[in-house]
């Protein structure tokens, strides 16, 4: 019979993915100024997705320095898509977007200082994935325009579905007929939190 590993937090403690410098960096700034961050894991976790799904144009709601739209990125670059990125705060868009020009990525990623809330309810087209981390009350009022503008089998992913103020947002959407809803949650090193909720949803 097959048994679990011992003491599994510390063996998938092993197998957190390898990255480039600007990540390290990154993780450093964010340890020392306190800023969340996705980590490796998750950050990996949205390069699969992008490049499984194909997408030609990816939302982001939440930017930040830019460590998990420069996943996002990579993943762009592959499959020849484009981001779209919005951060509410001035200083943070600036670092994101050198930090983004830094490794040559600025041609598939457009970062916007605006409200991502007000900034989705005047977006026209087809979005293919939208990655959403901006406060988590405000994930349930994202929602309606994430569904208006999401293609038919457009992949939405949540973070921090493990809080509280999530928790409008978890029930919204497992309860939609617009929505194939997943829950998780998981072990996510590097993650901030590292134990915390996922939501992956396939638009209808």
């Amino acid at each position: 019979m097959n048994t679990m590993m011992d003491e599994p937090l510390d063996y998938f403690q092993r197998w957190v993915p390898p990255r480039s410098d600007i990540f390290h960096q990154l993780e450093e700034e964010a340890r020392n100024e306190q800023i969340p961050i996705v980590g490796p894991v998750v950050g990996k976790l949205l390069y699969v997705l992008a490049r499984l799904h194909n997408a030609q144009l990816i939302v982001e709601l939440g930017t930040a320095t830019g460590y998990s739209t420069l996943y996002l990125a990579q993943a762009c670059r592959r499959t020849g898509g484009r981001i779209i990125s919005w951060e509410a705060n001035a200083a943070l868009a600036r670092r994101a977007q050198a930090n983004i020009a830094g490794e040559g990525l600025a041609h598939v990623v457009e970062v916007r200082c605006q409200d991502a809330l007000e900034a989705l309810k005047t977006m026209d087209g087809s979005v293919d994935m939208i990655f959403m981390d901006i406060e988590k009350k405000d994930y349930v009022r994202a929602l309606p325009s994430c569904a208006r503008l999401m293609n038919s089998g457009g992949l939405l992913v949540a973070d921090n579905t493990g809080f509280k103020d999530a928790h409008p947002f978890n029930q919204a959407i497992f309860d939609s007929t617009d929505w194939e809803a997943l829950h998780l949650w998981s072990y996510l090193p590097g993650h901030s939190p590292q134990h915390d909720g996922l939501c992956l949803a396939l638009k209808v």
